[in-house]
């Protein structure tokens, strides 16, 4: 059984008095799903792949039928909270990334819920990044972070996420920001290349067209043509494994260029908000590239601001390296509207 829990111990919880929590974080490949029993007691996390389910209903539906739910005697479901990949700005949803669209509304009256609550993923990424442990999070490079000051998240996966925290005196604001979608902006000669190259293919070349899994293609294919060399038919994840492996050195390359780049955009977030509290790296890309991401030029792209490098140089940045950050996250929203209600 999986277990994701806060750092408080599970024996200081008390179940909830109306049942357990419904939560989800759903992104363009995967839809993950958990319950909340008690407060901080995150367990019955179950993956769902979005290509398997003709909507999002039928794959909410299928996790509280299935035996990890049902199977194991858990009913009295009222209230669920999803984090979406996708901007969230009315009662209807349409993915960016996946062709499932929904009415949250008739979502909730299908699975009979009391509440339910839908929020854009990297809005309830951003909320959990206070609430995660020292061994949830991995710094990369210098910095310390100042107390009470904005954080910043970027994260590269199926697309490329941006939000932040910003400090009140009741809490923590999460920016419902859509930042990903910035127009990318090349910060030297090869990626000027990258750049003329999707152009072929993209009118707008957008930060996520690079700083995503089909970016990584993008570089990499981008790179074969400057070298004059066919590309592989290969996807992302193997682009991955042959430079981490020492294999390829053009898809070493493919990831130094995306660590860069990442650098470069994380450093904006940083400027633009004036993230003294950190920088957060998100999404499912970085973290598996381990001990390559520190040895990138991530860090040193991230500080390359001219006369702002020094100010960046006191920012610290930080990979999330917890599991399944985003039900802590949108577990903190619902817990905020419940409260209210």
């Amino acid at each position: 059984m999986t277990v994701l829990s806060s750092p408080a111990p599970h024996s200081l919880h008390a179940g909830f008095a109306d049942g357990p929590h419904l939560l989800a974080d759903v992104g363009g490949t995967n839809a993950r799903f958990a319950l909340e029993l008690a407060p901080g007691r995150i367990e019955k996390i179950e993956v769902l792949p979005c290509a398997d389910y003709p909507s999002l209903a039928a794959a909410l539906l299928a996790y509280l039928a299935s035996p990890t739910v049902a199977g194991a005697g858990i009913d009295n479901i009222r209230h669920g909270a999803i984090a979406i990949a996708n901007p969230v700005t009315s009662d209807f949803v349409r993915m960016t990334n996946h062709h499932w669209e929904f009415s949250i509304e008739a979502l909730r009256q299908e699975c009979g819920f009391d509440t339910l609550l839908v929020v854009n993923d990297f809005t309830a990424l951003a909320r959990s990044l206070p609430l995660l442990s020292a061994t949830q999070k991995h710094q990369v490079g210098g910095g310390a972070a100042v107390a009470d000051c904005t954080i910043g998240l970027v994260g590269a996966g199926t697309g490329l996420g941006v939000s932040g925290l910003i400090p009140s005196a009741t809490g923590w604001t999460a920016l419902l920001s859509e930042g990903g979608h910035v127009t990318f902006s090349p910060a030297n000669e090869t990626e000027v290349a990258i750049l003329q190259f999707a152009w072929r293919e993209f009118k707008h070349v957008s930060a996520e067209r690079m700083l995503s899994g089909a970016g990584i293609e993008l570089i990499y294919r981008a790179l074969a043509d400057q070298a004059g060399v066919p590309p592989a038919d290969i996807a992302a994840p193997e682009i991955t494994r042959r430079a981490l492996a020492g294999e390829c050195p053009l898809c070493d390359a493919a990831i130094e260029n995306f660590c860069g780049m990442l650098g470069t955009i994380a450093g904006n977030v940083a400027i633009t908000l004036g993230a003294q509290g950190g920088i957060y790296i998100g999404g499912g890309i970085v973290p598996k590239l381990g001990a390559r991401f520190d040895a990138s030029g991530f860090r040193r792209r991230f500080e390359q601001k001219g006369r702002f490098s020094d100010y960046l140089a006191q920012v610290p940045t930080f990979v999330v390296t917890a599991d399944y950050p985003a039900f802590v996250g949108v577990s903190a929203i619902l817990s905020e509207k419940l409260a209210k209600s």
